[in-house]
């Protein structure tokens, strides 16, 4: 897969539920739906996908049907990580087998490897499979930052390719660039900074806003793609209120709930998490009428 494919407005995809079961005709519509908007690409499963409380069967069910449904027209690159190297090996390997185009693998949560654990963990993600792996770093729910110079030593592999970077730092895209040379892609990992994230060498966004406004999210990383930052900047006052407002709880069930004030999915999460509250459900819908997808 040519690397230059994994750029632009990329949803993190929310798995539907029904009764508290995977809904898998409700998948298939909202693949067709984001693919239909301009989305160029799609992450099923990653945490806005709920791979915390789905069990291993359907995280893999569900990557192979949004391979499926997808059908070889945006790249699918497939959730697949954990903080146990060998599960981990097991959910890429799922992913290579049903056809998935690449893998993101977040830095393993929870018990708080060195960057030396980092490396070796990551390395032997890259070194069980041909995927082209998408490094997911996220501090504030892993508790760990892969520094630059350690995405520096990664990058040297020949199937790591990219990092989506929640960080929040802007600067970071600059020092990995640096340390990753400038054809290393670089996904932002947050909605409201995408802006400058593109603006510093980013390539695109993995989003949770693009699950309720895909067209304007794919709309607005055109622009700065094309280096029109006059236009991308109207878009980002159009979004920036959406953006906030999906995050005031937690990201996939402000995702889920605007996607049920569209009719395309339920709001039902799964426990730990709970719907939102009134104020929360306020604040979002007004956000969508201001950006006009409501």
């Amino acid at each position: 897969m040519r690397h230059d494919r994994l750029s632009g407005s990329i949803p993190a995809l929310v798995t539907p539920f029904k009764g508290g079961e995977v809904d898998m005709d409700t998948l298939k519509k909202l693949v067709d739906w984001q693919i239909e908007q301009g989305s160029t690409g799609l992450v099923p499963v990653g945490t806005t996908g709920e791979s915390p409380t789905l069990t291993h069967e359907e995280h893999e069910a569900v990557v192979e049907a949004v391979v499926t449904f997808a059908a070889g027209r945006v790249p699918v690159i497939a959730g697949a990580g954990s903080n146990n190297t060998v599960e981990g090996i097991r959910l890429i390997r799922h992913a290579e087998k049903v056809g998935a185009d690449a893998a993101l693998v977040v830095t393993p949560y929870y018990n708080k490897p060195t960057q030396a654990g980092l490396i070796a963990h990551f390395t032997a993600l890259h070194d069980c499979c041909t995927l082209p792996i998408v490094i997911y770093n996220i501090p504030g729910r892993s508790v760990v930052d892969m520094t630059p110079e350690t995405m520096g030593k990664l990058a040297a592999l020949p199937r790591i390719v990219g990092v989506k970077d929640a960080t929040g730092k802007i600067e970071r895209v600059s020092q990995q660039r640096a340390a990753c040379g400038a054809d290393f892609v670089q996904l932002s990992g947050e909605d409201a900074t995408a802006l400058g994230f593109n603006a510093h060498g980013g390539v695109g966004c993995i989003s949770v806003t693009a699950n309720v406004a895909p067209r304007l999210c794919a709309e607005f990383q055109a622009a700065t793609l094309r280096g029109d930052y006059a236009t991308a900047l109207k878009y980002q006052d159009l979004l920036m209120p959406l953006h906030e407002a999906i995050f005031l709880e937690p990201g996939l069930a402000g995702a889920k709930y605007g996607l049920s004030l569209l009719g395309r999915c339920t709001e039902d999460v799964r426990l730990p998490l709970v719907g939102l509250t009134d104020g929360t459900k306020a604040r979002i819908r007004a956000a969508m009428v201001h950006a006009g997808v409501l």
